[in-house]
């Protein structure tokens, strides 16, 4: 009777090592070392187990640069091609004839100063502006419509300053001409300074002569 009642019990210990036995976990596990080393229950939820993505870094798009152009000077033109008088004649004669009327009694100061030009561009002779003198500049262009003469003080580091300019129409201008007189100094010294001839309208040659008393 009492061999009876072990086989039956023995047959039940067997039966349920063979369906999986205890549900308790094995710390031996490999699969389950990390869950018992983080203090969590194996098959518990992990939340550093779903990392959200790193943000990614927005560059943003540098703004357009505005180029300023330079700027082309007092004279406000870009310069004109230097030629020789004698090349300008037609030019230089006619300078000749207007000396006589636009400036009588007035001495040349210096030789005359030609050049080529294209419209809006610019012819500068350097002058010394003497103390207590009268100065006055004769300019003829051919095939220049509209012809313009600046006298400028040019003393660095001042920025250059128009002491008279021409006010007629065409190809001939006159500065301090017989209708204005000539442009005498004013200060006891004198200074460095500079003749401007532009052909403000109109593209051709033109030639210059500086006068002083």
């Amino acid at each position: 009777m009492r061999l009876s009642m072990i086989v039956p019990v023995a047959l039940l210990g067997l039966f349920a090592v063979g369906c999986g036995g205890s549900d308790t976990p094995d710390p031996n596990d490999p699969s389950q070392q990390n869950q018992y080393a983080n203090g969590q229950q194996p098959g518990a939820y992990n939340p550093n187990q779903y990392q959200q993505p790193a943000p990614t870094a927005v560059t943003p798009t540098p703004a357009p640069t505005t180029v300023t152009p330079a700027p082309t000077g007092a004279s406000g033109g870009s310069p004109a091609t230097p030629i020789a008088p004698a090349a300008a004649q037609v030019a230089t004669l006619a300078l000749q004839g207007l000396a006589a009327s636009e400036a009588p009694g007035m001495q040349p100061d210096g030789q005359p100063f030609a050049a080529q030009f294209q419209e809006g561009q610019v012819l500068e002779q350097a002058i010394n502006i003497e103390a207590g003198k009268c100065y006055s500049v004769i300019a003829s262009g051919v095939g220049v419509q509209q012809l313009d003469v600046q006298l400028v003080l040019h003393a660095a580091p001042l920025p250059p300053q128009v002491l008279a300019q021409s006010n007629g129409q065409g190809a001939t201008a006159i500065l301090g001409g017989k209708a204005n007189g000539c442009f005498k100094n004013p200060l006891p010294i004198g200074g460095p300074g500079k003749v401007i001839v532009k052909a403000t309208r109109g593209a051709g040659l033109a030639a210059a002569q500086i006068y002083k008393k």
